[in-house]
């Protein structure tokens, strides 16, 4: 794919929009891609979808090592070698007029945002609950706001409410959505007890096809697990167990 736009639009947080094929292919919002950073680095990174446009896909990253730093050197123009989209996203089965909340937690935020856009296109009303370590790591706020109602957590304070997401989630909701750390995950299935849910997954992955076992995550069943790269990353809050 080759990349048209790149830009920092947060603290450590870059954008990239990638033209290609793939963005024909992207069935469900919350798929990701894997990217292969360089020959230096022999595994890819999966970065989520945070939005797609005709042929275009727009990815959302957070530099959190050296293969992500070496991805924030790339130039519009470059062409990057893509595998995807991967995964299994947010089912989209709600109905017209419902309520729906979305936490997303830091770099979780991201594929919320191409789910906001759908939900409200089927008549959705949409509550978005984004967090953040500070108001400098803050993306993507006025683009929620565009959607619907939005409210911000940040650990220091320094932008809306100084505390946890789980602090904000007051309301009355048919379903809810939620992507980050699965601390948070697990806090907010615990405050949305009784609300039918999907939980988007976080993890290191290494072959990004289900072979390594390397992202797996505990389930209710006798399998005992799930892949968050190929079952997931999304899962029905009550398939899993947060550990």
């Amino acid at each position: 794919m080759t990349i048209t736009e790149h830009e920092e639009i947060a603290r450590a947080t870059f954008r990239m929009v990638l033209k290609g094929q793939i963005a024909t292919e992207v069935r469900e919002p919350g798929q990701f891609v894997h990217i292969q950073v360089s020959e230096k680095f022999y595994l890819r990174r999966p970065v989520s979808i945070a939005e797609v446009k005709e042929d275009t896909v727009t990815l959302l990253y957070k530099v959190m090592g050296d293969g992500t730093e070496a991805l924030t050197k790339k130039h519009v123009g470059d062409q990057v070698d893509v595998l995807g989209p991967a995964g299994n996203g947010f089912p989209l089965d709600v109905r017209e007029g419902a309520h729906a909340l979305l936490v997303g937690g830091g770099i979780g935020v991201p594929p919320l945002y191409q789910l906001a856009k759908q939900l409200r296109r089927q008549g959705v009303r949409v509550t978005a609950v984004l967090g953040f370590q500070s108001g400098a790591e803050a993306f993507f706020t006025k683009e929620f706001t565009e959607l619907g109602d939005v409210r911000v957590a940040t650990n220091d304070g320094t932008l809306g409410h100084q505390g946890l997401v789980t602090d904000v989630l007051d309301g009355e909701f048919d379903t809810y959505f939620a992507c980050g750390p699965t601390g948070m995950l697990r806090a907010v299935s615990e405050k949305m007890e009784g609300v039918p849910g999907y939980l988007s997954m976080e993890e290191r992955m290494g072959c990004g096809i289900g072979a390594c076992l390397a992202c797996v995550v505990p389930s209710n069943d006798e399998k005992g697990y799930r892949r968050i790269c190929c079952d997931g990353p999304v899962f029905n809050a009550k398939e899993v167990v947060l550990s």
